[in-house]
């Protein structure tokens, strides 16, 4: 079964709707080609996508352990930058001061897999009968049903 995806455009659209700590946003690949932006002028959305680029290369090359890092943020006095990675494609944006993180990482994390194309997924598989189940089933269809008689006195 298809499922419906938005384009990045969109997906950023929604998110500037709900989430009104984000004051800027772009979807960009790991090639920094831009998807969606939030701002009107390309050039700024291009120095996000390479900034933002540029910080997760920095802590990719300072963190613990093997795997790839998926979500930062970089908070100063002013404000935040947050940055979500799934595969190769990123979410960037930026907040005020004092931003609900883990909400920012939530909306992002969402419009970024909505922003992505469609994928088929497989339908859930159907759900086993217990030897309860079944076993109350039969007894059920043993025991004969009697219906008493209304009282006609």
């Amino acid at each position: 079964m298809l499922w419906p995806t938005m384009t990045a455009q969109q997906a950023l659209a929604d998110l500037t709707e709900i989430s009104s700590q984000i004051q800027a946003a772009v979807v960009f690949d790991d090639k920094r080609k831009v998807a969606g932006s939030t701002l009107a002028d390309p050039a700024r959305s291009d120095e996000l996508a390479r900034a933002a680029q540029e910080l997760l290369a920095a802590a990719e090359s300072v963190k613990v352990g093997d795997s790839k890092l998926t979500q930062l943020e970089i908070a100063t006095e002013e404000g935040s930058v947050f940055i979500v990675r799934e595969g190769t494609t990123c979410i960037a944006a930026t907040t005020g001061r004092n931003p609900t993180v883990g909400l920012v990482f939530y909306d992002l994390k969402s419009t970024l897999r909505s922003a992505k194309p469609a994928t088929t997924r497989k339908p859930a598989a159907p759900r086993k009968k217990t030897a309860a189940a079944s076993s109350k089933k039969k007894t059920a269809a043993r025991k004969p049903t009697t219906r008493k008689k209304p009282d006609a006195s």
